[in-house]
């Protein structure tokens, strides 16, 4: 027994020496359930099996992926000729590198705060389409405001528009079948993203699709942190109002939406769309704002990007996110940030939706604290906005700041350089601090030694979170 045991830690160890700290979270597991916790590793928690594109529909998501980028180049050129004028500061510079997408110019970008506003300029513009509707979310409720996408759905259906929907399998697990037969008695088709037991036996259960994704006609384009549910609108008795961050843009960073839920239509259904007149329409762009869309995955993570605006940042750093379950690199970049005189402030909820996920994101709290790092925990409701501010640059999507968005869920982030934008975003979190308490780092030293237990035990199997 003994020397099985061995062999399992050992095959742990060789499999995730790149990743320590996940690496001993197994380790742990595999100790206390020797043969249980190997089987459970090697079906959850081995590293996504990145696939080579050889089949004639990955060469053509990399064509068009080539030709998008083309146009975007020369999208950017047309505005601005003279590199210097653009967005090309030394920060945005080095997240050339991280970033999987480019630069997008003819931008003009909405920011919601909040629910309610959000949803009812989703509707409006489902309701406006003409052509095509394509959905994507990582949870939808079978609920008022799910009634209210699908009855509009099933009604654009009918009309001839093309209605297109991705729910996650995990997400969406309490979703009744009857939701999805009602789109498609209308006309709408529907893909499920790893179903449960599919995802299981393929070793993908860990990898979820947590986008949430509006396109309508090509032209508008809808992203964030909201998926479709009364809880986004307040409803939810538990945690009450529910402050989110969400974007409507119409521009040239709309095509790289569009190409993100292309991209998830074809690992679905196996189905490549490859209309550009009707899915990547042209159209002189009202706006001006250059956007860069991060579409991120375990095959492309987003945890350089967001070391490199900790890394390179000079005067500030804000940070906001439901969950706070760090990798070391990004501990070392906001302390580092932190002890060389950046203002780096983090706002996580003070009522969580999860006691086990908010017991690990407070066990970094302490060490951050005294390395100079400020935290606020927002009283007004539940906090699900996910936002970082590195001195003029903003990001923000679907990505929370923990182990799973950085490494193991697809995620669809945005890079904003435009002042407005940038500014709204920084409104938006003076605002959420006011009506959040600061942590004082001599009271959080004094909490009870059982209250800390807690914390280690939450944080040792953090990176399962």
């Amino acid at each position: 027994m003994l020397v099985l045991l061995l062999i399992q830690i050992m095959a742990i160890v060789f499999f995730e020496y790149p990743r320590p700290y996940k690496a001993i979270t197994w380790v742990v597991i595999v100790i206390i359930f020797p043969v249980l916790g190997y089987v459970l590793y090697f079906f959850i928690g081995k590293e996504y099996a990145i696939k080579r594109p050889d089949s004639q529909g990955d060469q053509l998501l990399e064509q068009v992926r080539e030709q998008l980028a083309d146009r975007s180049r020369r999208k950017r050129e047309e505005e601005c000729p003279n590199p210097a004028v653009g967005p090309d500061g030394s920060l945005d510079m080095k997240l050339e590198h991280a970033a999987s997408l480019p630069v997008t110019a003819g931008n003009e970008t909405t920011v919601f705060s909040e629910g309610t506003e959000a949803f009812e300029d989703m509707l409006q513009a489902i309701a406006s389409a003409r052509h095509h509707i394509h959905i994507e979310f990582y949870i939808i409720r079978d609920d008022q405001l799910g009634l209210r996408f699908q009855q509009l759905l099933i009604r654009k259906a009918r009309e001839g528009v093309k209605v297109k929907l991705i729910y996650d399998g995990i997400g969406c697990h309490k979703l009744n079948k009857s939701y999805m037969n009602r789109l498609h008695e209308a006309g709408a088709e529907t893909g499920c993203f790893s179903p449960p037991l599919r995802s299981f036996f393929t070793r993908r259960l860990n990898y979820r699709n947590h986008r949430k994704i509006v396109v309508v006609d090509g032209i508008i384009g809808y992203f964030g942190g909201l998926n479709i549910g009364d809880e986004y609108l307040g409803k939810d008795p538990k945690v009450g109002f529910w402050r989110d961050t969400h974007f409507r843009i119409e521009g040239d960073a709309v095509g790289w939406i569009q190409y993100t839920f292309l991209t998830d239509w074809y690992f679905v259904k196996k189905e490549w769309l490859n209309d550009p007149d009707c899915y990547y329409p042209l159209r002189a762009g009202k706006g001006k704002e250059w956007v860069r869309m991060i579409k991120s995955g375990p095959d492309e993570p987003i945890l350089e990007l967001f070391f490199s605006c900790f890394a390179s940042a000079k005067r500030r750093i804000y940070i906001e996110s439901p969950y706070f379950v760090l990798e070391p690199g990004i501990i070392l970049a906001l302390k580092t940030a932190a002890v060389t005189g950046v203002d780096v402030r983090v706002i996580l909820p003070a009522v969580p939706d999860s006691k086990f996920v908010h017991l690990a994101s407070m066990s970094y709290v302490q060490e951050l604290l005294q390395a100079g790092v400020r935290f606020f925990l927002y009283e007004k409701g539940f906090l699900h906005a996910k936002v970082i501010i590195a001195d003029d640059l903003a990001c923000s999507g679907s990505a929370n700041m923990d182990i799973r968005s950085l490494y193991g869920q697809f995620e669809l982030h945005a890079i904003f350089n435009d002042g407005t934008t940038v500014n709204k975003l920084v409104r938006d979190f003076e605002r959420d601090m006011r009506d959040s308490r600061e942590i004082v780092l001599c009271q959080y030293e004094q909490r009870p030694p059982f209250h800390k237990y807690k914390e280690t035990i939450a944080r040792l199997f953090s990176p399962l979170l």
